[in-house]
């Protein structure tokens, strides 16, 4: 495995004129979120979640807007919103589904059921459907070895985990997103 950088330190930022990090939001999240906590960096989680809530992910103008707000240099911001999982970079698709990798399901096959949802889907981890329908992820534990596979469908967990059940749930979104239920 090779580790592909990217020239951070001329990468342009693509900003638009309007804040993601409005007036409204920072009042609302200084009286709300701030007071719990001793340090703006202890807040920095909850204050990631509610923009990544309101906005869909984080693109990096919200990033940069976060560490504006708590007075934290932009790089804190970024490496703690990489570290976790739970946040996009990019737009996600309506339904993200999350396939447990951990050792469990991959004992129990959790490696048929990511191919056939690439090959159902059209995409590859991490890609998201030209409609905007679908993300898949590969995700680490999901803390359900004993009903492995399972994977995250938004945050409903899906256990023991078949090919059928998965196109099953994929044919019901397509039927509700097209009006047919």
């Amino acid at each position: 495995m090779a580790w592909i950088t990217k020239n951070s330190a001329t990468m342009e930022i693509e900003r638009r004129d309007e804040p993601y990090l409005t007036q409204t939001m920072r009042d609302d999240l200084a009286k709300r979120i701030l007071p719990r906590y001793e340090t703006k960096m202890a807040a920095l989680l909850p204050v990631l979640h509610e923009v990544q809530h309101h906005v869909g992910y984080l693109p990096h103008q919200a990033l940069l807007e976060v560490a504006d707000f708590l007075d934290l240099a932009p790089a804190q911001v970024l490496d703690t919103a990489s570290f976790y999982e739970e946040f996009f970079f990019h737009p996600v698709g309506k339904y993200i589904i999350g396939v447990c990798q951990s050792i469990s399901c991959e004992a129990c096959g959790h490696q048929a059921i990511v191919d056939h949802l690439r090959d159902k889907l059209g995409i590859e981890p991490h890609e998201t459907t030209s409609d905007g329908l679908f993300t898949l992820r590969c995700m680490e534990c999901l803390g359900a070895c004993d009903t492995a596979p399972c994977a995250l469908v938004n945050e409903d967990r899906r256990d023991l985990l078949t090919i059928g059940q998965i196109d099953a749930l994929i044919d019901e979104i397509h039927r509700r997103e097209s009006g047919q239920e």
